[in-house]
């Protein structure tokens, strides 16, 4: 696997169909999500490739407590000694490795697939410390400010993370995707709350949107969120 430039200081890591992302920052470089089990090694080798040691990671963000996104996250935690963020409603489940709720498919044949398909996933995970609760509104004062945006749907505890650089960077992660053109995600715990996520996250200004399954929209991303959910 080979970290891939979205804009300065950004890179996506892809573990298989999930997308995690490094941040190379001076205070401290901040990896954002885990990836499945297993990923760790693969993770930490595309840091390694970036000329970054694994104690150069001192934060891991965790957008929401699936285990495609927080399955290698005590191999990550343990190989880094870095901090660990997430929303109070999903910290829970990443302490434990287990206790992961219920996800029902998106409309259309794909996600009815995509969902059984994640259904076979690891129904616990290794689990590990979370330092700092985030809460919607929370600017973390790292990789020079990432405001968290809590974004319920996809799963209770979703964050979503605003970035200000390259006039703005949006870390939509599950709550939509864009595998096929940007679109829903392939399920959510409630659905009408995902929207309604979908329609804040509308309301923003970002030029680049990044996602947990598909490729970064790279110019003028928050006008096609407006134009799709605003």
């Amino acid at each position: 696997m080979h970290a891939a430039l979205i804009a300065a200081g950004l890179y996506s890591l892809a573990v298989g169909p999930v997308n995690t992302f490094f941040l190379d920052s001076s205070d401290g470089c901040v990896l954002i999500d885990a990836g499945f089990p297993s990923s760790a090694e693969k993770i930490l080798q595309a840091i390694q490739e970036l000329g970054k040691q694994p104690k150069d990671v001192r934060h891991i963000i965790l957008t929401h407590a699936h285990p495609d996104h927080i399955g290698s996250f005590a191999a990550l935690k343990k190989a880094t000694g870095a901090d660990a963020y997430m929303h109070p409603l999903d910290a829970p489940i990443a302490i434990a490795g287990t206790g992961f709720r219920r996800l029902y498919p998106a409309p259309g044949l794909f996600s009815h697939i995509a969902i059984r398909a994640l259904a076979l996933a690891a129904q616990s995970v290794e689990p590990a410390s979370i330092e700092h609760e985030v809460r919607d509104g929370d600017v973390l004062p790292i990789a020079g400010g990432l405001t968290a945006i809590h974004v319920p749907g996809h799963c209770a505890g979703q964050i979503a993370l605003l970035w200000p650089q390259h006039g703005g960077v949006l870390f939509a992660v599950d709550t939509c995707a864009n595998m096929m053109g940007l679109g829903l995600s392939i399920g959510y715990e409630d659905l009408e709350e995902g929207k309604r996520s979908l329609k804040k996250l509308a309301q923003l200004d970002f030029q680049i949107a990044c996602f947990g399954h598909g490729k970064p929209i790279m110019r003028n991303a928050s006008s096609q969120f407006r134009a799709k959910w605003g």
